[in-house]
């Protein structure tokens, strides 16, 4: 599955996203993100600041979800697998980014999610579909 041009600018554009983890047995966990952004049609790097939980959940369970705070900007959730980057380009370019925004800041990781899967979060009829 691949991102349209269209859903890369909207996730691009929004300055908050929600990535969404869960425990092995299933317990969910939800947090909004400052920095996400596509780096090609197929892949979204998120910054991990501050990720504990999230963190901790994806060295078990790498699924994931992410949407948009503006879904009427961009009405899709994309789900997927995500590796933790902690040293190297990905991780060079994250920490980069955050800094350029908020020198305070120190990333641990930056977490790439492979999209494998878009749903439709528009609401309606078509909400819950996944798009081909």
């Amino acid at each position: 599955m691949v991102m349209t041009e269209e859903m890369m600018d909207a996730i691009e554009k929004d300055n908050v996203v929600f990535f969404a983890t869960s425990t092995t047995d299933g317990t969910p966990n939800v947090v909004p993100i400052g920095f996400a952004r596509p780096i090609d049609n197929k892949t979204i790097m998120i910054v991990d600041n501050y990720m504990n939980k999230t963190h901790k959940n994806l060295e078990n369970n790498p699924k994931a979800s992410l949407v948009l705070r503006d879904a009427s900007a961009c009405p899709y959730q994309f789900k997927g697998t995500a590796e933790i980057i902690e040293e190297g380009k990905y991780f060079d370019e994250a920490v980069d980014w955050a800094k350029s925004v908020m020198s305070k800041l120190a990333p641990k990781a930056a977490i790439l999610l492979k999209v494998e899967e878009i749903y439709s979060v528009q609401p309606g009829p078509e909400a819950g579909k996944k798009v081909d």
